[in-house]
């Protein structure tokens, strides 16, 4: 850690942290305690926290005062994690119904906050301070996982109208101190893919943050531009908000030359868990409770899939209970290698219409499709789009060394998988464009 650095992550951030009301800096030292308790003591100390949490929403926020006196569920009498399955999930459809009873009562300072809408359309929901504070700390927790800090150089490759369209002065020089500079994510043309490598080149940073997509795209220009791009000490590249494949890790961590740490997280769910250096996907459970459920809303045993499900611990002013976030993934209960015995997902197996549905009800994960078309050579993108049970396309923008003919496999993989009767239709795009908020997806199915 150089000087400069060492000056922002103990005096400049914090400082900067407090003046906006935020306790991030306290709330880091806490975490980096925490982390190395037994499981026993993460898992108590949860309980604790939560039956706090429950009793303040049930007695002062209005939709769960209802809610809870509704369920017959009397949250001072919880013992353990498993007594949350007495309280009703809370969807999105619900958060834009009761957003007003969902606020309590009296609270100042709350700033409203959106998802990029990737999943259909954007939720608008109330974040307070104390929540900022703890996903923040988490963030910069699982950074110093990596050896890197706040003040450390970064490149941030991003496509959220959120943050590229708050570009002001103060912004611009909050960035500018904590040595961050942002780029977009959303016009990836040569052009710009050439400048953003000469930024990074000028840069050096020491970390770089973005889209698997995205972050593996530039990689790949890099390569096709023969520009070396693992000579600037870079030591992470942290990737967050789509799901992250094993070959963008590799091209990524190939053309960089340093690992890549992945972060799994939401707007609306917060930063759920993140990636250590030795592999394992730990859920920030001093703040974060994690189910996993069925379509029925029961508990599922560890290793199977199913809905995530989230109960943030820090949202006492809007309170996310039992929320349901549409994501799909398995969890683990083998330690970590680390040492740390907060718990793990094993696996992110991405959102609940990033599956496609078979013409006998199975839901089959992107993977088993995306692995058909990613083995073709001269692909240059491809979108999957199942627009009923009995109809797929499947958008191709070609490049070099495509032969239209590399496809049958991909259709006959398709149709085993989905259904013989399937209808598999071809298309051929100039371009395929990403989500409204930046992010790119794959796969997206329009069967209920």
């Amino acid at each position: 850690m150089d000087l400069y650095t060492r000056l922002v992550s103990s005096i400049v951030f914090p400082l900067h942290e407090r003046l906006k009301g935020h306790r991030t800096a306290d709330k880091l030292k806490a975490l980096e305690r925490t982390q190395w308790a037994s499981a026993g003591e993460i898992a108590a100390a949860q309980v604790a926290q939560l039956r706090e949490f429950l009793t303040d929403a049930g007695r002062h926020v209005p939709y769960y005062e209802k809610t809870f006196a509704k369920a017959g569920f009397e949250p001072r009498a919880l013992q353990g994690v498993h007594d949350l399955q007495r309280v009703p999930r809370l969807t999105k459809s619900i958060v834009r119904a009761q957003s007003t009873k969902l606020v309590r009562p009296g609270v100042n300072g709350l700033s409203k906050s959106s998802t990029g809408g990737s999943s259909g359309e954007p939720l608008i929901f109330l974040v307070g301070k104390d929540r900022v504070s703890h996903d923040v700390a988490a963030r910069w927790r699982g950074m110093r996982w990596w050896n890197v800090d706040v003040g450390d150089p970064e490149v941030v490759l991003w496509g959220s109208p959120i943050e590229l369209g708050a570009q002001d002065r103060i912004r611009l020089m909050r960035d500018w101190l904590l040595r961050s500079q942002l780029v977009s994510a959303f016009d990836m043309s040569e052009e710009n893919l050439d400048r953003y490598l000469c930024v990074i080149r000028s840069v050096r940073p020491r970390r770089l943050f973005g889209y698997p997509y995205s972050m593996a795209h530039l990689a790949r220009h890099a390569e096709q531009r023969g520009i070396a791009m693992n000579d600037l000490g870079i030591k992470v590249v942290f990737v967050t908000s789509e799901q992250l494949f094993e070959d963008q890790r590799e091209t990524i961590s190939r053309v960089f030359g340093c690992p890549v740490a992945n972060e799994y997280g939401g707007r609306d769910a917060g930063l759920i868990a993140q990636e250590c250096p030795e592999g394992g996907m730990h859920i920030n459970a001093e703040d974060v409770i994690v189910e996993i459920l069925d379509a029925e809303g029961r508990q599922l045993p560890v290793g199977q899939p199913g809905e995530v499900t989230i109960t943030h611990l820090a949202t006492w002013d809007f309170p996310f209970i039992r929320y349901r976030t549409g994501d799909i993934a398995v969890l683990d209960d083998k330690p970590c290698r680390c040492g740390r015995a907060l718990p793990l997902i094993r696996e992110i197996q991405g959102r609940s219409n990033d599956f496609l549905k078979s013409l006998s009800g199975t839901s089959i994960p992107c993977g088993a499709f995306t692995y058909l078309l990613r083995g073709v050579p001269g692909i240059e993108s491809y979108k999957v789009v199942q627009e009923s049970l009995l109809h797929t396309r499947i958008l191709i923008q070609a490049g070099d060394g495509f032969r239209p003919a590399s496809l049958t496999g991909v259709v006959t993989g398709f149709q085993r998988r989905l259904g013989e009767q399937v209808r598999i239709d071809i298309e051929y795009v100039a371009h395929i464009p990403k989500e409204d908020s930046g992010k790119f997806r794959y796969i997206t199915s329009r069967v209920s």
